[in-house]
């Protein structure tokens, strides 16, 4: 290893062990490590904040602007409202249903939304033990299904990602988004399936001190807008998301079409200049584009590309590549579930994959995009977020948490993982 390889690599464990301490705010330790990179010489000022002026980077962040408006529809109202009226009714199929509704409301809130599982879980967590259907049966599957939109049409995060690990690593081919998000879509039904089997498998007790067979109102509370700020906000939703889907088209001005968007939400006051501020600088944005500097040091260095070939030269050249795809999305998945950086993790494992790829002579599209989404489908240890609140608030042991989660993440890195071989072909 050179000098430069052991600083770029020590570079990037400071970041990880700063991410993992959770004594920093989640966006402080990328822009610390860009910093570094300047003060050792391994990048400019304009290579180790690349990622501020990345396309893809601008992009999500638009988007996260035009998701804030959204979010203050009475939209998120409605699926409040439909999980309600089913619960009341009970049953299996009304169990099915709620699967259904809150995948189709992650469909508008996109993969790993926050706000939307604490929505959510917060929800369940009110609603009385019922016999019919207990919330022990409700709170993990609906949890875990904020996660996966039964229409992925809003992957602008997961796809932003890919696109730049890719273009990192200098492929320059393009991704289609369509197949992207039909990617997503089978990852989706890989977890509808597993959850629809697991329903006898999961526990019956209250989570709640509410009395048996107490009935929820189906009422929700929804916020106060005009109906022509909804109808304004909506068609800036499906604006950026069609702009998004029409890349190859529109070339450069895709990239912008979510900030004008969310432009137009503030100028007609649906948000405020704070709001809008907040969400073009969320942690996430911050995070997205610090990393982007470290992984072009690395690459620049050599180290990634030493990494990818010592791997493919351990794995041999005979090794199946959807099985050298899934190892790598089994990496990813289990370091963002134990450190619970998801963004971390993928910034780690991406640029090994596409190196290793590359090194055997594949297309690197399939494993890149394996391992972006599996950053955000580990989950089967209730180590941070989602989970812990899941394993929590649910009131589960751990072996009954493990018999839904252990098998929901085999099931889903392995649909993932066809999806991604079928839609984008390594040879």
């Amino acid at each position: 290893m050179t000098m430069e390889m052991i600083l770029a690599l020590g570079i990037l464990i400071l970041m990880i062990v700063m991410i993992m301490s959770d004594k920093f705010a989640f966006g402080a330790p990328p822009l610390l490590a860009s910093l570094l990179l300047v003060v050792t010489g391994l990048s400019t000022v304009q290579e180790a904040f690349a990622g501020f002026v990345n396309p893809s980077v601008i992009m999500v962040a638009g988007f996260m602007v035009v998701m804030a408006g959204l979010m203050k529809t009475s939209l998120i109202g409605k699926v409040q409202s439909s999980m309600l009226a089913l619960v009341n009714k009970g049953g299996y199929k009304s169990y099915a249903f709620l699967l259904v509704v809150v995948m189709l409301g992650a469909s508008l809130a996109g993969t790993g939304s926050t706000g939307y599982y604490v929505l959510i879980l917060s929800l369940i967590s009110t609603i009385p033990y019922n016999k019919k259907m207990p919330t022990s049966k409700l709170m993990m599957p609906l949890g875990f299904a904020t996660n996966h939109p039964l229409i992925p049409f809003n992957v602008a995060l997961l796809y932003g990602v890919t696109v730049s690990v890719l273009e990192t690593a200098g492929y320059t081919e393009g991704l289609s988004m369509s197949k992207f998000a039909v990617v997503n879509f089978i990852l989706a039904l890989g977890f509808l399936v597993w959850s629809l089997i697991a329903y006898r498998l999961l526990p019956d007790h209250p989570i709640t001190e509410h009395s048996v067979y107490e009935e929820v109102a189906a009422t929700t509370e929804i916020l106060a807008m005009p109906k022509w700020k909804e109808y304004c906000t909506i068609a800036a939703f499906i604006v950026s998301v069609v702009g998004m889907m029409l890349m190859n088209l529109l070339d450069n001005a895709a990239y912008v079409i979510p900030g004008l968007a969310g432009a137009f939400l503030l100028i007609i006051n649906v948000l405020d200049f704070k709001e809008v501020r907040d969400n073009m600088g969320a942690p996430v944005i911050l995070m997205m584009a610090g990393v982007i500097g470290v992984a072009d040091a690395l690459a620049n260095s050599g180290f990634t590309a030493m990494i990818g070939e010592f791997v493919a030269n351990s794995l041999g050249t005979d090794i199946h590549p959807f099985i050298l795809i899934f190892i790598f999305a089994l990496l990813t998945s289990t370091c963002a579930t134990f450190t619970g950086s998801n963004m971390g993790a993928v910034y780690i494992f991406a640029p090994i994959a596409i190196a290793t790829s590359i090194s055997l002579g594949l297309n690197p599209a399939a494993a890149a995009i394996a391992v972006v989404i599996s950053g955000w489908n580990g989950g089967y240890m209730p180590v941070d977020g989602m989970p812990a609140m899941i394993l929590g608030m649910g009131k589960y042991k751990l072996p009954q948490f493990w018999l839904f989660t252990v098998p929901m993440y085999l099931i889903r890195i392995f649909a993932l993982c066809v999806g991604a071989i079928i839609m984008f072909p390594v040879n």
